[in-house]
């Protein structure tokens, strides 16, 4: 329980670290991802009106069907464009973006990869 308690806070400063330099307002909201094991979610954020304009994950009804796994860099591709559609029908071109504790590799790359290709600006 005790290494537990130590990854999570390790996971935590990391994550505030992060956050210091990454604040979403209204022309340029912040683009949050969250990664599980299973799945993988991420969201466009107001820090200052605290509201979330878009969202998409892999748990979401319409991707459930085209995905067999939420887990793997696949599912984070289709993820990363649908939210890149939702944002930019919504108006948003320009987001910054929010890695949380996770390294910019693999599933997080990805996803942000496949948002700047289909349109988004970080």
């Amino acid at each position: 329980m005790k290494k537990q308690q130590i990854v999570n806070q390790r996971r935590q400063r990391r994550r505030f670290h992060v956050r210091n330099s990454v604040r979403g307002t209204a022309d340029r909201p912040r683009l949050s991802v969250h990664r599980s094991l299973q799945n993988i979610s991420c969201q466009v954020i107001d820090d200052l009106a605290g509201k979330t304009l878009v969202s998409a994950s892999s748990r979401d009804k319409e991707l459930r069907e085209q995905l067999s796994y939420g887990g793997n860099k696949a599912a984070a591709v289709v993820v990363g464009k649908v939210l890149a559609a939702k944002a930019l029908q919504a108006g948003i071109k320009e987001v910054r973006f929010d890695r949380g504790h996770c390294k910019y590799h693999g599933r997080v790359a990805a996803l942000a990869d496949a948002a700047r290709e289909a349109g988004l600006v970080f």
